[in-house]
């Protein structure tokens, strides 16, 4: 899914830090010294950057932050997931400098905004049908949108990995060769440029619009999910095609159909504890 949108329309984050952006620098290396993803450092590092910017500018420490300000603030604003992922950013960036420089903690005892988890629904046989008919025809366009429906379908892969795929053939060139930082494999009609990761969700919001289905990429992860555990998939190779470390990500993909697998799944055992009865 996108990124959430403010609930009204706010100005350009100010990420100049000025004199603590040496202290954030910091706290990104050792952000990359655990072996945290460079998404990761980045949102943590651009949060606390933010909130420097918009909380600090003049002072010289971080002695009085004023955090439980900031987290109103953004509550007011912006979505209770939103802020949440703040929190926890700014909440792990604090931890660090308190140890690192014996500080005290300005979070600590602050609670993190309450969310209520959204359930993701996953497609129904039909809306898959429908999505399948939209995009049917001999067309480049029709063809193309076709093969990124079913490699979501059948792969729960993430956005950004679908739009970074190379086109096979271009294996047959030598990692040196120019030739192969020409290929794309999700080209654009006509003469257009080949679709960017905004371009594939924007064509999925589309195809879905077009035949009544709400659709946009990430709803594929989750289907794909309980697809795969509603099949008897194995939960620990979910994990591994997924690439999740937590098994906390199992309750969370798929968890709108979870009433459903356990009653089919309550079907099948018992249909078969029925059938082997003497």
């Amino acid at each position: 899914m996108t990124a959430p949108r403010p609930r009204s329309r706010q100005q350009p984050k100010q990420l100049d830090a000025g004199i603590f952006q040496a202290e954030i620098s910091s706290f990104a290396l050792r952000l990359a010294a655990e072996g945290k993803a460079a998404k990761t450092i980045r949102t943590y590092t651009e949060a606390v950057q933010w909130f420097a910017a918009a909380r600090l500018p003049g002072q010289a420490s971080w002695e009085q932050v004023g955090s439980q300000q900031w987290m109103t603030w953004l509550l007011d604003r912006y979505s209770n997931a939103y802020a949440s992922n703040q929190y926890r950013a700014l909440q792990q960036f604090f931890k660090w400098l308190a140890a690192e420089d014996e500080l005290p903690d300005p979070m600590e005892g602050l609670q993190p905004p309450r969310v209520t988890a959204k359930l993701v629904p996953v497609f129904t046989r039909e809306e898959l049908t429908r999505l399948e008919h939209t995009c049917a025809g001999r067309s480049f366009s029709q063809r193309r949108d076709t093969a990124i429906i079913t490699v979501f379908t059948a792969t729960g892969i993430r956005l950004a990995e679908l739009a970074e795929l190379a086109e096979l053939a271009g294996l047959r060139y030598d990692p040196g060769d120019p030739r192969r930082s020409d290929i794309d494999l999700w080209l654009g009609a006509g003469n257009r440029e080949p679709l960017t990761a905004a371009g594939i969700y924007q064509m999925i919001a589309r195809r879905g619009r077009q035949c009544g289905v709400d659709a946009f990429p990430h709803r594929f992860r989750h289907h794909f999910s309980h697809t795969w555990l509603d099949r008897g998939g194995p939960e620990g190779d979910l994990m591994e095609l997924n690439g999740w470390t937590s098994p906390q990500m199992l309750a969370r993909y798929g968890a709108s159909a979870r009433s459903a697998r356990a009653r089919r799944t309550y079907d099948r055992i018992m249909t078969d504890t029925w059938q082997h009865q003497p």
